[in-house]
């Protein structure tokens, strides 16, 4: 009975990844870079519901000086910090490339740096700003205060982009870095210099170029919008875009593009998000119009929403540190409780050991070692009902017509025996939430990209590129399967010996971390299971 129940258990973890093994992501279309697009407009998005501004400043006899207009052709600015280089246009004061310096997108000498953002047509730049009742066009020319930046440390510097609407409007963007920090502020400014009162929502446009997931590898197992909207974060399937927009418009706190290690998005501030609308105006291009609050501004006044920018890497610690739940972005499953913590840990243990691999060896120690009191109890429950099989097969040849006769003699043996039929498989139930935890920290932990474990394993987010760790796992999963105590009948036990090949087969292409997990937990159960035969006596 319980070596039923653990068949099932263990059949349905083999579902579950053979259906991602089997069924990947639906493969995109290629960009089509030479394409060209129409300019990308608020035009199709409802108005923004009304609310306070996040920041207003009053100056209503002051008069608003209106700058030059921009002169010649767009420009470009770039800021380098020690983290990242970002490269930014006057042409709607929109960054047109965004390049991580930390992070490469192969492991070895022949990596070149993640390109998170890089556009050449203006209309698909990303931050642009487009108000329709403002009159300002997303693809604006704007002047621009300063040069090109260099920051180191904690210096700081800041970027000042400014354009006069036909009604007046005086709108200033402003651009606030760190050199040792992936958060940028952004401030948006409108100065009335009308004669007449204006209230509209200021449109913030996150253009994200969709590539082939499939010829992108396993960086984009994860990949497309996330909100955090009415507590709760909301992901979007691009296909579905594609059919028709979504919209959000209760408390959002931000909003995402990301893929399995990297993102990039906007943070509230302030309850600076009104409202997100996201769609895909083309097939290689999907648009996040991310709207602020109603802004009233009466003439020769002023007002300001402020958001903050994050575009780096999907590191659990980091992500804490901006606020607003971001972390949250990290898609952990069912059993996130479990996997943040073993996150922690890994980063703790990686301290003192200096290689994720040997983090990842440890930690199935002690998980074996705090689990050793359950497994011994589920191994020995398994021992007893083995022993009683002879008794139990003769109860059902003597009741094999009365079937209820049979199970209460059945649990009448177990009584007298004082056996629990589901000793076995109870406290490896209790286990399960702890293994999926431990699955999912290390399969979406940026943290074992590229980290090489010794010989021939140089990524440990990567499989095994010769297969050497998958088959010795088979191996040692085909020795502690005959090692288990059963019940079964010859038939099923046969059956249960095709669970170790599914499992290497499964194992092949997964990452290389997770197969070291396997392996070594496979190895101290044999162990465990030696223990554990020769102190049951027979």
């Amino acid at each position: 009975m319980e070596k039923r129940t653990i068949v099932a258990i263990l059949l349905s973890i083999g579902v579950m990844y053979a259906y991602s093994f089997i069924f990947p992501p639906a493969k995109q279309v290629p960009p089509a870079g030479s394409a060209k697009q129409g300019a990308v407009s608020s035009a199709t998005v409802a108005s923004a519901p009304q609310a306070t501004p996040a920041a207003t400043a009053g100056a209503p006899n002051a008069p608003i000086a209106v700058p030059a207009a921009p002169a010649g052709a767009a420009r470009d600015i770039t800021v380098d910090t020690d983290l990242y280089s970002a490269v930014f246009s006057t042409q709607g004061a929109g960054l047109k490339k965004f390049v991580l310096k930390k992070y490469k997108d192969v492991a070895g000498p022949k990596g070149q740096d993640i390109v998170l953002v890089n556009e050449t047509a203006a209309n698909r730049f990303n931050l642009l700003s487009d108000s329709r009742e403002l009159g300002l066009n997303p693809t604006a020319l704007y002047n621009v205060s300063g040069s090109d930046l260099k920051l180191t440390g904690a210096n700081k510097g800041t970027l000042e982009f400014t354009t006069t609407t036909p009604q007046g409007i005086v709108f200033k963007k402003t651009f606030t870095f760190s050199g040792d920090a992936y958060r940028i502020g952004l401030t948006e400014q409108v100065q009335n210099g009308g004669s007449a009162q204006v209230a509209a929502p200021v449109h913030l446009l996150q253009t994200s170029r969709v590539i082939d997931q499939k010829a992108g590898g396993g960086r984009y197992e994860v990949y497309g919008p996330s909100t955090l909207t009415d507590n709760a974060v909301k992901s979007e399937k691009l296909d579905s875009l594609l059919k028709a927009p979504v919209q959000f418009d209760k408390n959002i706190l931000w909003s995402a593009f990301a893929d399995k290690y990297f993102m990039e998005s906007v943070i509230a501030e302030k309850g600076s998000i009104a409202q997100v609308r996201l769609s895909r105006p083309s097939v290689d291009a999907n648009l996040r119009d991310i709207a602020s609050p109603t802004i009233t501004v009466a003439p020769g006044q002023s007002a300001a929403v402020s958001y903050a920018l994050y575009y780096g890497p999907k590191d659990l610690d980091i992500l804490k540190a901006q606020g607003s739940r971001l972390e949250e972005v990290i898609d952990y499953g069912w059993f996130a409780a479990i996997a943040k913590p073993l996150v922690v840990f890994l980063k703790f243990l990686y301290k003192y050991t200096g290689n994720y691999g040997i983090a990842i060896i440890i930690i199935t120690c002690i998980l074996k070692l705090v689990f050793f009191p359950l497994t011994h109890k589920s191994y020995k429950s398994m021992k007893d009902m083995q022993k009683l099989q002879p008794k139990m097969n003769e109860l059902k040849e003597k009741y094999k017509n009365d079937r209820d006769a049979m199970n209460r003699a059945v649990m009448e043996l177990y009584k007298t025996h004082k056996v629990n039929p589901l000793g076995g498989c109870l406290p490896m139930i209790v286990q399960i939430p702890v293994f999926f935890g431990l699955y999912r920290s290390l399969m979406y932990s940026i943290e074992l990209r590229h980290a090489p474990f010794y010989l021939w394993i140089t990524d440990l987010s990567a499989k095994d590129p010769y297969y050497v760790t998958p088959l010795i796992m088979g191996a040692t999963m085909f020795i502690q399967q005959k090692m288990t105590p059963t019940n079964m009948d010859p038939v099923q036990a046969k059956m249960m010996l095709m669970l170790p090949v599914v499992f290497t087969f499964m194992f092949l292409n997964f990452p290389s971390g997770l197969v070291i997990y396997w392996l070594v937990n496979n190895v101290l159960t044999i162990a465990q299971q030696m223990y554990i035969n020769k102190s049951v006596a027979d």
